[in-house]
């Protein structure tokens, strides 16, 4: 189907070239590895949709924000039901989403890790502290991806959990093989009521069914969530669809029982300030912490490129050496500088930036 966007707002361009250099395997550290030595990157430019309600409304952060300092494994005392509630989706796909695909581990001394390089910190001893260094293998991926991020390299109209509960599964499973292939997507949310995108659907596939894709790369566009995965394990995998995602009806229904503690959220939209550009989410979709952002991502509609940080992401490295530490998520708002950590931070941010 031809699709003719007469608004654009959003352009999608851009990449980012990962290191080069190829480290001892002693001190991994999220380094993407290619089995070719081909570094082309990508860049997708394709007219996006936008809000037929737009306006001039100034975009400020609260007076006196102040991002907070990031606090490593630590539950605001105020969020903990809710954490644990966005665990449960875990359990039942059985970390489904917590891992990029090639993803493998090793134990070293912190010694023998450069001060400039990310790992995971483990205390090994009182004496000793341990770091598990985690890495990927992109040798499958197409010459053209490899040793090179994706950023907007596919769209979704994404409809976050739902009234109805079965049409739910559909769209988590689109996003945990997102994860799994370390895609980088911006995400046009859909909430039932929100003004914005959900006639952009209808307009463009010619029915309101959800999940929806346009890969700028290929021109193609789907509905249906098992040929979305069908398609990006061919065009960005090695072909080969995971185990926990390829089991039918009992795909869907360990997805659709993992959203039963948070069906509510993240369903319906919530008045809200259009921004001019989209915001941009590091995150993964294993992460309860990152569900958490991304609910209210969704009740207030607002677009946001995804950037894929799954344990294993080469992209965790990055996010380290800008950032000088790695905590998902993190979130950049280009609208107004602002570039923070913290889950229950970033929901007060987005609820006091945004909502109307």
């Amino acid at each position: 189907m031809a699709m003719a966007l007469s608004l654009s707002q959003f352009p999608v361009r851009g990449s980012v070239s990962l290191p080069k250099r190829r480290l001892p395997r002693r001190s991994f550290c999220i380094r993407g590895m290619s089995e070719t030595s081909s570094t082309s990157s990508v860049s997708t430019q394709q007219e996006q949709p936008t809000s037929d309600n737009a306006s001039s409304v100034t975009i400020a952060p609260p007076p006196n924000f102040k991002p907070p300092e990031p606090k490593r494994f630590a539950i605001r005392p105020d969020k903990t039901s809710e954490v644990f509630g966005a665990l449960l989706p875990l359990i039942f796909r059985f970390a489904t989403g917590v891992f990029v695909s090639g993803y493998s581990f090793s134990i070293v001394s912190k010694d023998e890790i450069p001060t400039d390089e990310y790992a995971l910190e483990l205390n090994g001893s009182t004496y000793i502290l341990f770091c598990l260094v985690e890495y990927q293998t992109f040798g499958f991926l197409p010459a053209t991806l490899q040793n090179s991020l994706i950023p907007s390299a596919v769209l979704f109209f994404d409809y976050m959990p739902s009234w109805i509960i079965c049409s739910c599964p559909f769209c988590r499973k689109v996003r945990e093989i997102v994860a799994i292939l370390d895609l980088d997507v911006l995400f046009y949310p859909c909430p039932r009521n929100g003004p914005n995108f959900r006639q952009k659907v209808l307009e463009m596939g010619g029915k309101l069914q959800f999940p929806y894709m346009v890969d700028p790369n290929t021109g193609a566009s789907m509905y249906e969530s098992d040929d979305i995965i069908r398609y990006l394990v061919d065009k960005y995998g090695d072909g080969n669809v995971p185990l926990s995602l390829s089991l039918g009806f009992l795909t869907t229904l360990t997805a659709g029982l993992g959203m039963l503690s948070r069906i509510s959220k993240g369903t319906t939209y919530t008045p809200a300030k259009f921004p001019p550009k989209p915001l941009k989410l590091w995150a993964y979709e294993g992460s309860p912490f990152c569900k958490l952002v991304r609910e209210v991502l969704v009740e207030l509609e607002l677009p946001h490129l995804l950037v894929s940080c799954a344990r294993g992401s080469p992209k965790r490295h990055i996010l380290y050496q800008k950032t000088g530490t790695f905590q998902a998520p993190f979130l950049e708002d280009p609208n107004t500088g602002i570039e923070m950590f913290e889950s229950a931070e970033i929901i007060e941010y987005l609820r006091a930036t945004y909502a109307l």
